[in-house]
């Protein structure tokens, strides 16, 4: 993929361009009637006829804003496209996309035909013969004909029925009333829904506001109290969303779904669909969130031989993936384009792409997060009490991290056993003889202030464990006073560092890139440092060697990690955690971040 490298990425036309060289090589993995993409043979909790429907779609969040914004160069893709759709809905030919039932996961790949109906029904819809439109409506109304889950899936629904009222087929505007009631119930404040229980992530932004901004934009006419509500409900949150990007425009890796990778801006191309700015970020500032996000992306080794996306997030990686990840499911990241409906002349094309610094530090309640980030804004840390919901892989990993990073990322586990197979970075770990490890899954409870993350929690039974995380610049103070019934092991870490890209001697108190002794464990190279450092209450610092390919961004790390021996009874541990996107090292703590400390 040494094209897209090369793309600068900063006009539309080099968004079209970035389009076209995204979506140009699965040409060659089309079905002979057009109407699936076979990109693999990794399996989903569909199966493979579904997964080929499902990559096909899913190129479409790309290709209908381009028709809509008048591209030519989507012509000759959308003659591949627009085969495959009369194929795919057409009961009688051997490439149809079947019957749907339940919950069924072809109700989610509507959801970019629901929105094509909206913006080009000219070209989605009445250039079909009768026949052609009757199969279409029929296999698109049978999302009206089943059940599907109570949460952001509901919009797919809303998305086709708006569709079919924009080309004047038949709506069950009943249904579409009570399904824009159920999404007004997962509403919360401050511009944040819920999905599912308390769970709140990318979610909200890629999912709930992306289709409420396209409702806005098509029913603004017919609907403008909601629309208006859609409206302002994104002017909220973009100030807040725009705290979990760094400089370099990498998102905060945070939640599930992250195979979906560049997805994560396209709430910033959604706005600008939408005509949507919010106090404080005027075009250009949103122009640089969106772009520097797909720069970002475009330089990373996340495509195959063939230019195709793979899954994973930094490369190509199965262990911490979704049982909802098919193939062509991280084409999801496609609605970043949403952008190119708007002609080059809308305020957001004109506008010169512009730096966007949040506040040094951020307290988001309603996601449990507390943002902090250095003065230039090189990295983003997120502090976290837990949003757990008990539902995808590697939850604790994904949600339970004391903090999460744009310059490292976390890691996941590939077996509890050890420390090695564990990655456990940035957690506190503990285990009672040869007991699997124990990590924090769910809190107790919590608390959130811009001085503090506080939280109790129970790892096991019989263990209860009270713990604050003091953020001081680019340092954090982690304090856990831990109650148990027996004698534990524990074992508590830092970040995770790229071990390819270990420094060399960087300064003279390490000698080395990895250094431990009974009261530390660095590691720090041209990734940045990470650092922990025993304050009270640990036995030894070690640098771990995890296994490979548990990391996110990077294959092969070591985690900073600090030991400690805990009695039955009542145990109080200190520790000082430092992480910086130099590649420096501490040559000791700061006095701030000690007085903190020993504080505790």
């Amino acid at each position: 993929m040494n094209e897209i490298r090369s793309n600068p990425i900063r006009t539309r036309q080099d968004m079209v361009q970035a389009a076209l060289q995204l979506i140009t090589p699965l040409t060659r993995h089309l079905t002979p009637g057009n109407a699936r993409l076979m990109l693999g043979h990794t399996g989903a909790g569909y199966d493979e006829g579904i997964a080929g429907m499902e990559g096909f779609s899913r190129v479409l969040w790309a290709l209908v804003p381009m028709l809509a914004g008048k591209c030519p160069e989507a012509e000759s893709l959308w003659a591949l496209w627009r085969e495959g759709i009369i194929h795919g809905t057409d009961p009688d030919h051997e490439e149809y996309w079947g019957d749907i039932g339940p919950f069924d996961q072809r109700m989610v790949e509507m959801a970019v035909m629901g929105m094509a109906l909206c913006l080009i029904p000219e070209r989605f819809y009445h250039e079909l013969t009768p026949v052609q439109q009757d199969n279409l409506y029929r296999w698109l109304d049978q999302i009206n004909q089943h059940e599907m889950p109570k949460n952001n899936w509901q919009f797919f629904r809303i998305l086709v029925n708006i569709g079919f009222m924009n080309v004047g087929r038949p709506v069950n505007e009943d249904r579409l009333r009570r399904d824009l009631d159920d999404m007004e119930g997962h509403y919360v404040t401050d511009g944040w829904y819920f999905d599912k229980a308390t769970q709140r992530d990318y979610y909200t932004l890629w999912a709930f506001h992306y289709y409420g901004l396209v409702y806005a934009r098509v029913m603004a006419d017919r609907d403008p109290e909601r629309a208006a509500r859609f409206r302002k409900r994104a002017q909220l949150i973009a100030p807040r969303f725009a705290c979990w990007f760094d400089r370099e425009g990498r998102g905060l890796p945070y939640g599930r779904s992250l195979t979906y990778r560049f997805a994560q801006s396209s709430f910033f191309s959604a706005c600008a669909l939408a005509g949507v700015t919010a106090q404080g970020l005027d075009w250009g500032e949103v122009k640089g969130l969106l772009l520097r996000n797909v720069r970002f992306w475009m330089q990373q080794p996340i495509f195959d031989r063939d230019g195709v996306l793979t899954i994973g997030y930094g490369y190509p990686n199965l262990v911490i993936s979704e049982g909802y990840n098919a193939p062509g499911s991280p084409y999801w990241a496609m609605k970043v384009f949403a952008v190119l409906a708007l002609p080059q002349e809308h305020p957001f094309w004109q506008a010169e792409e512009k730096p966007y610094t949040p506040p040094r530090l951020f307290c988001d309640e309603q996601v449990r997060l507390l943002l902090t980030r250095d003065a230039q804004n090189r990295q983003v840390i997120a502090y976290t009490a837990g949003n757990h919901a008990y539902e995808h892989m590697h939850e604790d990993e994904k949600y339970e991290k004391f903090a999460y990073s744009t310059q490292f990322t976390f890691s996941v586990v590939k077996e509890a056993g050890t420390l090695k197979k564990g990655a456990f970075d940035s957690m506190l770990v503990v285990k009672s003889g040869k007991d699997l490890w124990h990590a924090r899954s769910g809190c107790d409870t919590f608390s959130l202030t811009e001085k503090e993350v506080s939280f109790t929690w129970s790892p096991m039974d019989g263990v209860h464990i009270d713990s604050r995380i003091i953020p001081v610049g680019m340092w954090h103070v982690r304090r856990h006073v831990i109650t148990s019934d027996r004698p534990l092991e524990g074992a508590e870490a830092a970040f995770a560092v790229a071990r390819d890209k270990a420094g060399r001697r960087l300064c003279d108190r390490i000698p080395t890139a990895f250094s431990a002794d009974e009261a530390s464990a660095i590691a720090h190279g041209e990734q940045g440092t990470s650092a922990i450092y025993a304050i009270r209450g640990y036995t030894q610092g070690e640098v771990i060697v995890p296994e490979v390919n548990t990391n996110l961004l990077v294959s092969r790390t070591v985690i900073p990690t600090l030991h400690a021996a805990i009695p039955a009874g009542t145990t109080t541990l200190v520790c000082a955690v430092f992480a910086d996107a130099d590649d420096i090292c501490p040559n000791a703590i700061p006095e701030e971040v000690l007085s903190i400390a020993q504080s505790c």
